[in-house]
């Protein structure tokens, strides 16, 4: 299978058309105006989606990422991976998770991040197969809206 990647942005009709169908599938407490103002602001923030097509023309899946610098060093943090629900263990997610690697070194980054829900044991899985480590835990606490 034939993949290429593109940036999709804000102003790209790409964005409710590929991105935010796969988006809402991993997050759907986003609606289409939740997920339009998001993208809008994130962007402003660095946050990058990347979509891998097909030969067809079909988008088989997106990450979001950005670069960020930490104490820890410049790292390529990637807030949301999906991959469409048909196109699953084909190998797109690891063809396009090597595209982010070749982004993070490119970037001079010296690491990739993610987080992963505790229960998500599938995607566990996936980035494990893809030697990727768990090396911290992530902590949250939610505030009165």
């Amino acid at each position: 299978m034939t993949l290429t990647t593109v940036d999709v942005g804000p102003g790209d009709s790409a964005l409710a058309t590929d991105v935010a169908p796969l988006i809402r599938a991993l997050r759907p407490g986003l609606d289409a105006a939740a997920f339009d103002a998001f993208a809008h602001e994130a962007s402003r923030q660095g946050l990058v989606f990347t979509a891998a097509y097909d030969g067809a023309g079909r988008c088989l899946a997106v990450a979001g990422h950005r670069v960020l610098a930490t104490s820890r060093g410049r790292l390529l943090f990637v807030d949301d991976l999906v991959t469409a629900p048909g196109a699953r263990s084909t190998g797109v997610g690891g063809w396009l998770l090597a595209a982010l690697r070749e982004r993070a070194v490119a970037a001079g980054c010296v690491r990739i991040e993610l987080d992963s829900g505790v229960a998500n044991h599938g995607a566990h899985r996936f980035y494990h197969a893809q030697r990727m480590a768990v090396s911290a835990f992530h902590f949250a606490l939610e505030l009165p809206a």
